[in-house]
């Protein structure tokens, strides 16, 4: 597939999409990269789950391992990024230091929040995190730390589709 500018324009780039559990992370991800793709972009994706089974479920769910995985990310998306590629994350854990990181060291970075309440997602339950009894749960027993500075925010309560999203989200991109 020939390259355009316009693919070009979008080269080393990352883009980062946070949220709790359940939130819709990869979701978006998973519709922003097929969007991309056939618009002739080169998408590389590092999902949180994904890259935790790949280094072999090496890492625990406690506060020290959730920053150690999201510094993986980091470490990945900045490699990845440097070579080029578009790189979407979707990652759950977010502290305000490891978000200012990003936006320091990231090239071309975009942070997308996708904000939800926690009703919501013990609606969703998709991966049985908000069954009492479960720890290690951010939201629930260790803290969340909504990102301060992001550039879209999406209020998942709305009930707005993940096809709305990732339009909005490639309106934001300019693609």
């Amino acid at each position: 597939m020939p390259v355009d500018d316009k693919s070009l324009a979008l080269n080393g780039r990352v883009i980062w999409i946070t949220g709790l559990s359940g939130a819709g992370k990869t979701t978006l991800s998973d519709r922003l990269v097929t969007a991309l793709r056939l618009r002739g972009h080169h998408v590389v994706t590092l999902d949180g789950d994904a890259v935790r089974a790949a280094f072999g479920q090496s890492l625990g769910y406690d506060v020290t391992a959730r920053r150690t995985q999201i510094e993986r990310l980091q470490s990945l998306a900045l490699f990845l990024s440097e070579q080029g590629c578009l790189v979407v994350v979707s990652a759950l854990y977010c502290d305000h230091d490891l978000l200012a990181w990003n936006r320091a060291h990231l090239p071309n970075y975009t942070e997308v929040y996708l904000q939800a309440s926690l009703d919501l997602l013990r609606q969703r339950n998709s991966k049985g995190l908000y069954d009492s009894g479960v720890e290690n749960v951010v939201g629930v027993d260790i803290a969340w730390h909504a990102p301060e500075n992001a550039d879209l925010v999406f209020d998942c309560d709305t009930g707005i589709s993940a096809d709305r999203l990732t339009t909005a989200l490639l309106q934001h991109l300019s693609v």
